[in-house]
């Protein structure tokens, strides 16, 4: 999030441009940060409504324009949004309520393999939650591990 606030700050986010925020999810934030700095940046610049923000973080009710979060599976646990690349076409389809990265299955497959996942400093009770947390479209709800049955 800090990244994409900054290139919104210094003016390097232009009208119609998807900014894509990922490993702000319950397994990547760990915890799923709202994205309420990025989003304010825009709105102050006047840019809600003609940029879009696409997360796999959450957003709250203050939260205006184009905003697609909780992106399931989230860029953590190998989804999609970890192979977007600068320059990607994004379709948002919202009456079908779809959002699909234009590009080849094939390709997304191959760059998902060569990902370096983002691991931020945690301490050990965040660490546990990062890898017994289920995606957000499953509630981020603690699962229970299979040795604990």
């Amino acid at each position: 999030m800090e990244d994409a606030s900054h290139a919104v700050s210094s003016d390097q986010i232009k009208e119609g441009d998807v900014i894509v925020i990922r490993y702000e999810g319950p397994k990547g934030g760990p915890g799923m940060r709202e994205m309420h700095m990025t989003t304010s940046l825009l709105v102050g610049r006047g840019m809600d409504e003609s940029c879009v923000l696409v997360t796999d973080g959450r957003f709250s009710g203050s939260t205006r324009g184009p905003c697609i979060g909780h992106i399931s599976p989230e860029a953590a646990a190998g989804g999609p949004i970890a192979a977007v690349e600068e320059g990607d076409r994004i379709i948002i389809d919202i009456p079908n309520r779809r959002l699909d990265l234009d590009v080849p299955d094939e390709v997304i497959k191959e760059r998902l393999k060569h990902v370096k996942p983002v691991v931020k400093p945690r301490t050990p009770a965040l660490e546990k939650y990062a890898a017994l947390v289920t995606s957000a479209d499953q509630g981020a709800v603690l699962r229970v591990p299979d040795w604990w049955k």
